[in-house]
């Protein structure tokens, strides 16, 4: 019988998935509800089970915090862990619009959209998303580094190119960045476009460049998550592993 710790905390048990698929379900309702009391014309009892609906999620929210931080040991190592803060951030605007008349602090609902974020506990693919990520980081960044860079040299290209045939959509540097964005991404949205000859070439290169300006993020992920699974295999299976490597 595995005991409530286990429940709250694990999902290796009959009980303790349940528990998950129960606070997914709930997540999955408040964002449900959230969505529709955006909905324009509600009637005023529609709007009244609505309340009584976020008021029975939270509550049950704020019982699952409590439970994992009296749970945690160290205490304070959830309270103040990544998942703790979302966690608290997922109850805490209801209860302070309680009893006080905050409609100029009203943006603070806006935080309820902290209930999708709480998905990431409970689902495996979103942690081997973020272990790829991890696995990726500094090509990501020496990536986004080197887009920055590109972006800034293709719109003083452009610039230099453009200027004098089209001085109000090219008037600077910084009026260039918008064609240069919507030209890396491949996005093209036509409203500024290059009609001298030397921008239009350049315009081409800059195009062939942009394909892989997508296609490298997407790669580099990719490879990340195929290491992520591999790392999730050998973590699940460390006695195969050992009696393969006894074998060797």
């Amino acid at each position: 019988m595995p005991t409530f710790k286990q429940i709250v905390e694990q999902s290796d048990t009959r009980l303790g998935r349940l528990f998950d698929l129960f606070i997914q379900s709930l997540i999955v309702l408040s964002l449900i509800s959230f969505s529709i009391g955006t909905l324009p014309g509600l009637s005023i009892g529609v709007k009244v089970w609505l309340r009584r609906l976020e008021f029975v999620i939270v509550l049950i929210f704020t019982i699952e915090y409590v439970l994992r931080a009296c749970l945690s040991r160290p205490r304070h190592r959830y309270v103040f862990s990544f998942l703790g803060i979302i966690d608290l951030a997922a109850v805490l605007p209801f209860y302070l619009t309680i009893g006080l008349d905050l409609r100029s602090l009203r943006a603070l609902r806006l935080l309820r959209l902290f209930h999708i974020l709480k998905l990431a506990r409970y689902s495996s693919a979103i942690r081997k998303f973020h272990v790829a990520l991890i696995l990726a980081k500094e090509e990501i960044l020496l990536f986004l580094a080197l887009t920055a860079i590109l972006l800034f040299l293709t719109a003083v290209g452009i610039y230099y190119f453009e200027r004098d045939a089209q001085p109000e959509a090219f008037s600077s540097v910084f009026h260039s960045l918008w064609w240069a964005v919507a030209t890396l991404t491949t996005v093209g949205y036509g409203d500024v476009y290059p009609v001298t000859t030397g921008g239009k070439i350049f315009t081409f290169f800059i195009l062939i460049i942009g394909l892989g300006i997508v296609s490298v993020p997407a790669g580099l992920v990719a490879s990340s998550l195929e290491k992520a699974r591999d790392l999730e295999n050998e973590d699940s299976h460390p006695a195969e592993r050992e009696e393969q490597e006894g074998a060797t």
